[in-house]
């Protein structure tokens, strides 16, 4: 997180008093502390306890504004066994807010567990909304923003992470990733050769002090970073989505077997996808059998050579 100056609580009427048996799940800046909202102070110097993330993060988020809270550790390797205990403080009363390291909870970081639990309870759940890196970068990409796919952080593994790509292929909304700096020039890579050298936004370190944003074709964003020793700081990436009609060609009307053909050999020749993903994203363009669409790609890849 930036250092900013220590702030000094506003002398303003607390306008929301936290509520007993209440879980709160209260949105924390994503680099600069300064984007910390009102609510969510109040909220965290009410509240009984909070569970969080990294409770050494939190502890200096919350030391910076001067509230001192007891605090859970709640992170992805012991959120199922913290669940009874948390439970049952909000049942005894207790009210509680959950907080990840930046951003909002449950958005590709820690607290879905605990908020499906709380939710099948029939506890109260509110959420204190603020920072968030999709929206920060949505709102300056300069791409459609009237819909999009939320993606998160990709797969580890090669091969299922390319399956993954491969499922978002056919959307026409834009594309939204959570890429770790070590593996962004790669996962670029990746990108261009599922989805084709579609227009794109890179977000890095928003909000701090080395605040960068590149844009250009996928291609063009891998050259560049490729030319750097070391990149740093976590990365939102924005996509542009398939542009309508890209997957069927120029059928209309009455589909026609060599309608079909004539789409198949487009996108094979326009793209590495694989015949299943192809399939599957022209099934839903035209509304046909995925099974017979996928003997159509392989036929017509036979006849390709």
């Amino acid at each position: 997180m930036e250092n900013v100056p220590v702030y000094v609580m506003p002398s303003v009427p607390m306008t929301e008093i936290v509520k007993p048996g209440y879980l709160y799940v209260v949105a924390t800046p994503i680099g600069n502390l300064g984007d910390i909202t009102l609510r969510a102070l109040q909220i965290l110097g009410s509240v009984d306890r909070v569970a969080a993330e990294d409770t050494r993060t939190t502890a200096r988020l919350l030391a910076h504004f001067g509230i001192h809270k007891p605090l859970i550790s709640l992170h992805e390797h012991n959120e199922s066994r913290r669940l009874e205990s948390i439970v049952q403080a909000l049942r005894q009363g207790e009210s509680l807010a959950l907080v990840s390291d930046a951003g909002t909870p449950t958005l590709s970081d820690p607290g879905f567990v605990l908020a499906r639990r709380v939710i099948s309870e029939g506890l109260p759940l509110v959420p204190i909304p603020g920072a968030s890196a999709a929206m920060a970068l949505m709102s300056v990409a300069g791409l459609p923003t009237d819909t999009f796919t939320f993606c998160g952080f990709p797969p580890k593994k090669a091969g299922r992470r390319r399956r993954w790509i491969e499922g978002f292929a056919g959307s026409v909304s834009p594309l939204i990733f959570y890429v770790s700096p070590h593996s962004i020039t790669g996962f670029l890579g990746e990108l261009r050769d599922v989805l084709g050298d579609r227009q794109a936004v890179l977000g890095r370190e928003m909000t701090k002090m080395f605040e960068e944003f590149l844009r250009g074709s996928l291609s063009e964003l891998e050259d560049r970073l490729s030319e750097r020793d070391r990149i740093r700081g976590e990365c939102s990436l924005m996509v542009a989505g398939a542009e309508e009609g890209c997957l069927s060609g120029e059928i209309s009307g009455e589909i026609k077997a060599e309608d079909v053909d004539r789409a198949i050999t487009k996108n094979l020749a326009e793209s590495q996808v694989k015949p299943s993903a192809l399939a599957k994203r022209l099934s839903r363009e035209l509304g046909m059998d995925r099974q017979y669409l996928y003997a159509r790609i392989l036929s017509v890849k036979g006849e390709d050579g």
